[in-house]
């Protein structure tokens, strides 16, 4: 069921319709008043801005967006105020706003899309871009972004294109690193032998997601590199088993490997553990946990720096929407430095526009992460790499496989998947 907010205070005229699908109720923002994080009235010009700092057209007409920043968290709040500050701007432009949870966000995308409807854009990482621009569900929008994104990052601009061509306009870069309690850590571990030297004697309470990208800057730590150019997997060479028999080691050491996510968040925000390996989008909520006790430091080296996977997060557009040209200027005045500047004060993005200001050093250290990490490969092959890595992750992990073969079997199976 759908359930719809006007959010009329905020907005003067313009609205925002909030809604959550699956029955999981409406996103946060009340009716009757604004919210908590609602754009104050004098930034509201700000909303009017392109990301070249020129002042924009004014925005007229409807346009549906989809988002799974989670209902009631920073990132929510965070989006809702942009957004709001854009609408104030903008009072004969409407935005149809629903969450989706992001298990079914680019499923749910590219089955609407393919059949001929789905909502006007959608904001998302890069996980599937290559996938859904292969599949001709995103629009091509290297024609409207030329010379809109001076300035920009260069790994979120490369992160946005398949095969040259742009399907998406970046928003923020985003890349694990290793949070922890400053109170019960003071000093980060830098090192891979650290890492486990203070798991085995207590002092490091670790909690990892067990899935194969929150550890992916542990392969490249052992010297792993996953593909050549061509796009062949040659894992098996060296590193990725070394990554692998370490992580089965902090295991053995009493580390926590975690399949819920919200359970590893919990126990991080509660105590339970004091150091986990996580993106920059906890940082609302981990910090309202924990406050001053709060810290981010890079995924600890080992024979060479980590090199967690950097991906692009961004506004992509459909294909089939009447209101293309309206959504493309409405995501770049999303992607602009004011809205940027909220999403990276608020939330803890790290931005992709220039001109925004990074004043907190949990925010600097994601983006060291980001700047650090491995970009997120947009071919077909690495979309072979997923299964096949994560089953021998847990074969290592749970059923104590030797490393060397599961990493074997994991390479030639994506090797097969890929035709090579």
């Amino acid at each position: 069921m759908e359930k719809k907010l006007r959010l009329a205070s905020l907005l003067a005229g313009a609205a925002i319709i909030a809604a959550a699908c699956g029955g999981s109720g409406a996103t946060t923002a009340p009716a009757s008043t604004a919210p908590e994080s609602a754009a104050p009235a004098e930034s509201a010009s700000a909303g009017a801005e392109s990301p070249s700092g020129e002042a924009a057209a004014p925005l007229a007409g409807e346009v549906t967006v989809w988002h799974s920043y989670g209902s009631g968290g920073g990132e929510t709040g965070a989006f809702q105020k942009a957004l709001g500050a854009i609408l104030t701007a903008n009072p004969d432009l409407k935005v149809n706003v629903v969450e989706q949870p992001f298990a079914d966000i680019f499923t749910k995308w590219s089955t609407d899309v393919a059949a001929g409807g789905g909502p006007d854009m959608f904001v998302a990482p890069n996980d599937s871009l290559y996938a859904q621009a292969d599949a001709g569900v995103l629009a091509d929008l290297t024609t409207a972004l030329d010379g809109k994104l001076e300035g920009f990052n260069q790994v979120a601009i490369d992160g946005s294109q398949v095969d040259g061509k742009f399907f998406m306009v970046p928003e923020s870069l985003k890349a694990v690193a290793m949070w922890y309690d400053k109170s019960a850590i003071p000093t980060a571990p830098t090192t891979t032998d650290e890492l486990l030297a203070g798991v085995k004697d207590g002092s490091i309470k670790l909690g990892l997601n067990q899935g194969i990208y929150h550890n992916y800057g542990f392969t490249g730590a052992f010297g792993g590199t996953l593909m050549d150019d061509a796009g062949k997997c040659i894992a098996d060479q060296g590193g990725w088993a070394d990554a692998y028999k370490f992580l089965a080691d902090l295991k053995a050491a009493g580390a926590k490997f975690y399949t819920d996510g919200n359970a590893q968040k919990q126990d991080f925000q509660t105590g339970v553990i004091n150091a986990t390996v996580d993106g920059p989008w906890q940082t609302a909520d981990f910090t309202k946990a924990l406050g001053d006790k709060l810290a981010v430091a890079p995924m600890p080296a080992g024979t060479a720096p980590a090199n967690p996977l950097t991906g692009t997060d961004g506004w992509y557009l459909n294909p089939n929407s009447p209101n293309l040209d309206l959504a493309t200027a409405l995501a770049l005045q999303l992607v602009g430095t004011s809205s940027e500047q909220i999403l990276t004060t608020d939330a803890g993005h790290v931005p992709a526009a220039p001109g925004v200001t990074i004043d907190s050093p949990i925010v600097q250290g994601f983006a060291d992460a980001a700047a650090g990490g491995l970009a997120r490969p947009q071919n077909a092959q690495f979309g072979n790499f997923w299964g096949a890595f994560g089953d021998a992750l847990n074969t290592v992990l749970d059923k104590g496989e030797d490393p060397t073969t599961a990493i074997a079997t994991a390479c030639a199976t994506m090797n097969e998947a890929s035709g090579l």
